[in-house]
Parts: C-alpha cells; sequence; structure tokens
C-alpha cells in the first residue's frame, strides 16, 4: 500500500484542484477537451485530445478507449501460457483473433515474462504471489455471467477473498486514483516522465484505457485523467515507454498506439513499431 502523511496527502489534492481551477465539466469545460466519443463498434468507442499541458516533445495528444463491459468479453494473454512466446500487440491481436491489445502490466525484466504483480489465469499462474505495494486488481472473466466481464477495483475497497471467489482471471497493478476518486502520490520515480497507458474506470463501470505517446509525469497523467474522465475512480498504470501498447482492430479501422521516451533510459521519439511485450488484455466484442 502505498504510504503518505496528511500534509503530503493534503499538498498533492490542492495541487490538482488549483492547477485546474478554471476547468470543470459540462458547458464550461474547453472545447478541445470535450469528449466527443467515436463508435468503432458497439460496445467500444474513442477520444482523441489535446492535452492540457504541452509536453517536452511530440504533439502532446491523449487518445483514450472507452469500453462498455457489457458488451465486450476480456481475458488475459500470456507468453508463459502460449509455448513462451513473446508478441506485439498487433500479433497478439492476429494470432488469438481480439479486436483490442493493451498492455496488462509491467513485468520483471530479467526473465521477460513474469507480471510484477499477481497474475492468474483460470488455472494457470504467471505470478502467484501478492505486491504488498500494488493495489489494484483487474478482474476479468467471472464464474458468474451475471457478473461484470471486467471490473478494475482498488484492493483496499475490496476484500481479495470476493474477487478469487467470483473471477476467474485476475492481475495486479499499480494505482494512481483510488477507488474514491482521490490521487495517489507518485513517489516510485516524482521526476520520471515517459510515454505511457493507463487502466481506469468510473463511477458507471465503464473501463477505460489511456494513452500518450508524448512524455508527461504520472503526477501530471492522473491531474490530465480528472479533467478527461468524469467521475474517474481506480486508475491503473500499466505500462510506460516503448513497449506501452494499443492495438485496435474492427473490421475496416486499425488504431495502431506505439510508445517510445523513457526520461534517462529511453530518451527520444524515435521508437517507430510495437516492441514484443509478454503480457496482454484482449477484448472482443461480443
Amino acid at each position: 500500500m502505498f504510504k503518505f502523511g496528511f500534509l503530503k496527502g493534503l499538498s498533492i489534492l490542492l495541487s490538482v484542484i488549483l492547477g485546474f481551477n478554471n476547468v470543470c465539466f459540462g458547458d464550461d469545460l474547453p472545447k478541445e477537451v470535450i469528449p466527443r466519443w467515436l463508435e468503432l463498434k458497439r460496445g467500444l468507442s474513442y477520444f482523441e485530445t489535446q492535452a492540457p499541458e504541452k509536453s517536452i516533445l511530440g504533439d502532446s495528444r491523449i487518445f483514450i478507449l472507452k469500453v462498455n463491459p457489457l458488451l465486450c468479453s476480456f481475458g488475459i494473454l500470456s507468453a508463459s501460457e502460449n509455448i513462451g512466446n513473446d508478441r506485439s500487440a498487433d500479433s497478439w491481436a492476429k494470432d488469438f483473433h481480439v479486436n483490442v491489445v493493451v498492455n496488462a502490466g509491467m513485468f520483471n525484466m530479467v526473465n521477460h515474462r513474469t507480471n510484477k504483480g499477481y497474475l492468474k489465469n483460470f488455472k494457470h499462474y504467471n505470478n502467484s504471489r501478492l505486491n504488498g505495494n500494488y493495489n489494484v486488481m483487474m478482474a476479468m472473466n467471472p464464474k458468474r455471467l451475471s457478473d461484470t466481464s471486467m471490473v478494475i477495483t482498488d484492493m483496499t475497497c475490496r476484500t481479495w477473498e470476493s474477487l478469487q471467489s467470483k473471477y476467474q482471471t485476475l492481475c495486479q497493478g499499480i494505482r494512481m486514483i483510488d477507488g474514491t476518486g482521490h490521487p495517489m502520490i507518485w513517489d516510485k520515480r516524482p521526476g520520471q516522465s515517459c510515454s505511457m497507458v493507463i487502466g481506469a474506470t468510473d463511477a458507471d463501470g465503464n473501463i477505460f484505457f489511456v494513452f500518450t505517446r508524448s512524455p508527461y509525469t504520472h503526477q501530471q497523467m492522473i491531474g490530465f485523467l480528472f479533467l478527461l474522465i468524469p467521475q474517474v475512480r481506480t486508475t491503473v498504470y500499466l505500462e510506460g515507454g516503448p513497449e506501452a501498447s494499443i492495438y485496435i482492430h474492427t473490421g475496416d479501422t486499425v488504431i495502431s498506439k506505439i510508445g517510445s521516451y523513457v526520461s534517462t533510459t529511453y530518451a527520444n521519439d524515435n521508437n517507430d513499431h510495437f516492441w514484443k511485450i509478454p503480457n496482454v488484455i484482449g477484448i472482443k466484442v461480443k
């Protein structure tokens, strides 16, 4: 669990409020960031906009995919379970016949297989250990058809036992916004900026995947999410840098979002292709 004192938590909350105190939702929201969702398929829509702040390089744009969990199915695809081969996002989609592929989370760079948090898909364990510093669980493949096909849950708001009892696929990640809609202090690497992909939910249970190629700090992105997703709730950091990937294929429409920049380790905007990644979320319209 992230730990921070009252004053530090108050400081970041005030910085978010004061930093955007002239912006609100509805008719007063600047026209360039009012969500105008474009439907790809029933249950899938997207929105792309200029970020509220200009990045140090690139086009400073943010892409958001909105997924209705009542109309789509979700699953985890892992190299550890599927012949041991990492694949690029587009290859994962082609090989497993899904409409969307996005990173499932950060992975161990030593073996290039193991998720840094708990990851179980039905009877297959990619990582059987809970990470005590990760407070988000993405749950998929419900045991009962009446349960939502995917939830992104703050583990401090829901018991681990209840998730295990209801879902057959569970993937743990690092929290950016908690289940009540409060921002976290990103103190792991406070000055780091990078391309990134993020998963989030809202008060209505919609699922969002947010991508930026232009580098921002994690704290900046947390602030942006409060502007771009009304009633945003539990939010999980999925990946950064050149591994950050979203691939969408719906009939005649193909959208490829490919990351690049990471300060200090890959500080350029030159990447032009999907990198191979070991664990992804696959989404298919029902």
